[in-house]
């Protein structure tokens, strides 16, 4: 029995289309690859139930769900068993026999990847594909996690890219399909934000947000993260089984400081440029090979400045299951304090502009190391509060979007923070000390501190004091 056509389908018109392009062509062989959560096996069930391909192979098209195989023999035995065949020992010529009577026909591979991906297993099926791919007469579509297609077949040009987060319109329209388009458009924007646009992490949360409604699903997230879409036991309902399974592949096992490189990624959503990996100093042995498997395993991209990222589902589960060691995210923060101060020491002259483009290139990344620095445990905490000062001054003059500190914020460090404003008024302007004071008695309404109180109220006094007197 054939699997059902997708009901909600939007933003894979361009790849369905090319994908029907080449089943026009003699013996297409055809790989979707991409991230798990990516809708490969939604896109393989749209073309086998598109019109065309139903009228081109009639009766014999054959959807084959690879999870379950553990071997070159489990796997034929399956594709046996959806074929109609008698199970036996070796059924390798019985399809290939069957194959040959029942031109044209068309076999889907879903999930490949778990029988080929173990090394002691990947010789096996590469010398078992070629058997199907000899059928002139049979066209051959698999679907594969990752970037990497089987090297022993001559897959049909031009190649398949691997598929990419829905554009906006088309993740709105599937957010819409499922909960309906009575919620604010912030809001919607706001939870589509969530997902960075990849389909499984769209249709988990917009049948959440079907019953709870927008702001539940957006508070829940503050504290749950991908727990909110994590619920179901499988990789098709539970959004960290479909990521820890990517991150069990047996490609990321022989390199397991690429886990560390993407531990580092969840805490950067400005991503990293080969500049930041080289100067940095990160203390990730053969980090070009890391980087290489990352992208290999579409655990992480290349966006289009060349920035490796992971998708805001990845990057929330790395957060929460494997954040990066304070070792990891130390030579990266004291990479980018030095930016901070040459732009603070050099501001106005010509020099400084490479500095200004790499420093605003990672301004959210700045950002999100400093809200992990900025916590009242942390050894840097010093160095972080002058990290986020020199920040500050940047965003001021560059015209960047202003913030003290990122959201949601901790009450006590940002009256430490705008403390050390006024404490260094005679290096830095302040321009709107009244509104600062405000901010920060705002603050002290969650929480007791009289000193920090009265050292503040002190700084104040003496900034105007100052004022006046100029």
């Amino acid at each position: 029995m054939l699997p059902s056509e997708p009901k909600i389908f939007h933003g894979r018109e361009s790849e369905l289309s090319d994908i029907l392009q080449m089943l026009r062509m003699k013996a297409p062989r055809i790989a979707i690859l991409g991230a798990g959560g990516m809708g490969k096996t939604s896109l393989a069930r749209a073309v086998l139930h598109h019109a065309e391909v139903s009228a081109q192979y009639t009766q014999h098209r054959y959807f084959v769900a690879c999870d379950s195989a553990t071997s070159k023999v489990e796997l034929a035995a399956l594709i046996g068993a959806h074929l109609g065949l008698e199970p036996g020992k070796d059924l390798n010529q019985a399809i290939i026999k069957f194959l040959v009577t029942a031109s044209p026909s068309l076999l889907i591979l879903d999930n490949l990847e778990t029988v080929w991906e173990p090394t002691d297993l990947r010789g096996d099926i590469e010398e078992f594909l070629p058997l199907l791919t000899d059928l002139k007469d049979l066209a051959l579509i698999i679907t594969m996690r990752g970037a990497e297609r089987p090297t022993k077949v001559q897959w049909s040009h031009p190649f398949l890219l691997p598929l990419q987060p829905l554009k906006h319109h088309a993740a709105q329209k599937t957010f819409l399909d499922i909960a309906e388009d009575h919620h604010n458009p912030d809001d919607i924007y706001r939870v589509l934000s969530l997902t960075d646009n990849m389909p499984l992490a769209i249709n988990l949360i917009a049948h959440l947000v079907d019953v709870e409604g927008c702001s539940s699903v957006l508070s829940r997230w503050e504290a749950e993260r991908t727990s909110v879409i994590s619920k179901g036991h499988d990789k098709k309902s539970n959004s960290d089984v479909s990521i820890s399974l990517s991150l069990s592949s047996p490609r990321i096992k022989p390199v397991p400081q690429a886990q560390e490189l993407l531990s580092l990624l969840s805490m950067l959503p400005n991503g990293l440029s080969d500049v930041e990996l080289l100067q940095s100093e990160l203390p990730i042995e053969d980090i070009w090979n890391c980087k290489t498997t990352l992208i290999r395993t579409a655990l992480a991209y290349l966006d289009d400045k060349k920035q490796l990222k992971a998708l805001v589902p990845i990057r929330e589960y790395l957060r929460k299951t494997h954040p990066p060691r304070n070792e990891l995210v130390k030579p990266l923060f004291k990479h980018f304090h030095e930016l901070l101060e040459l732009y603070k020491d050099f501001s106005g002259t010509e020099m400084i502009s490479a500095t200004v483009g790499q420093i605003s290139s990672n301004l959210a990344n700045i950002q999100s190391l400093l809200w992990n620095g900025l916590q009242q445990d942390h050894p840097d905490l010093t160095d972080n509060i002058f990290n986020a000062l020199y920040l500050n001054i940047f965003s001021r003059i560059t015209g960047q979007e202003h913030k003290i500190l990122p959201d949601p914020c901790d009450h006590r460090l940002e009256v430490y923070f705008i403390a050390e404003l006024f404490g260094s008024y005679m290096n830095v302007p302040i321009f709107d000390p009244e509104t600062l004071v405000v901010q920060a008695l705002e603050h002290f309404e969650h929480f007791e501190e009289p000193d920090l109180k009265c050292g503040l109220s002190i700084f104040a006094s003496d900034l105007k004091m100052t004022s006046v007197s100029r």
